[in-house]
């Protein structure tokens, strides 16, 4: 199989797999759509608070999963029939069209979450270390503020700027793709900087089924 037959199909399967709207199918089967209720969005945020934290958890670790599966999965499985040097940049042209297809989903006219969850995934593996940081970032954040829109912004910056301290010694590709990807979550999270900015931002409260108000990072 040819080198563009190869990045025209997993790249589709891994925008394909991005799309699946798990939080919007999820919450369907609970009785509840989800774009409805809330802050509109489709992550798992939202369903933990307007679905239940069992749902939310699982949405969140589907949506982990596909990430996962687009940058290491897809391109393991290509290797079958493509022995080639540019396996590495295909699980990154994986793992972007996988975050891009859960941010822009076809089967729901393209209005997706903001990619945090599938970003995570793709960054696990992809680059582990610089994941982990992340991870730990968000959780020092949320527990501080509660804000799980300003958690995702700081471990996007964060991870942001350690990719480059832990893989540039590799190349340039990889922490330039992830640091791009990185500029999009934060760039998807704009309006909530504006409730940021404008002490309008609501914290995150745990318990099930919380006040339907205008929302955060899904």
């Amino acid at each position: 199989m040819t080198a563009p037959a190869i990045y025209l199909i997993y790249g589709l399967l891994a925008y394909l797999l991005g799309a699946i709207p798990f939080g919007f199918l999820i919450a369907r089967a609970r009785g509840v759509d989800i774009r409805t209720v809330g802050s509109g969005n489709i992550g798992a945020t939202n369903v933990f608070r307007a679905v239940g934290k069992g749902w939310g958890a699982l949405v969140f670790a589907c949506d982990v999963l596909k990430g996962f599966i687009a940058a290491s999965v897809l391109p393991a499985l290509a290797g079958i029939f493509w022995a080639s040097d540019g396996q590495e940049f295909l699980g990154l042209t994986c793992a972007c069209l996988a975050v891009g297809g859960h941010n822009w989903p076809i089967y729901l006219k393209f209005k997706g979450g903001k990619g945090v969850a599938a970003s995570v995934g793709a960054l696990i593996g992809l680059a582990p270390k610089a994941a982990g940081v992340g991870l730990l970032t968000w959780a020092l954040f949320f527990l501080a503020t509660r804000y799980v829109s300003l958690a995702s912004i700081a471990a996007a910056m964060v991870v942001g700027a350690s990719v480059w301290f832990f893989y540039a010694s590799q190349g340039m590709l990889l922490p330039a793709v992830l640091t791009v990807l990185c500029g999009l979550v934060i760039w998807r999270h704009k309006r909530n900087i504006q409730r940021l900015l404008a002490g309008t931002e609501n914290r995150f409260e745990f318990r099930s089924r919380p006040e339907r108000r205008p929302g955060e990072a899904g």
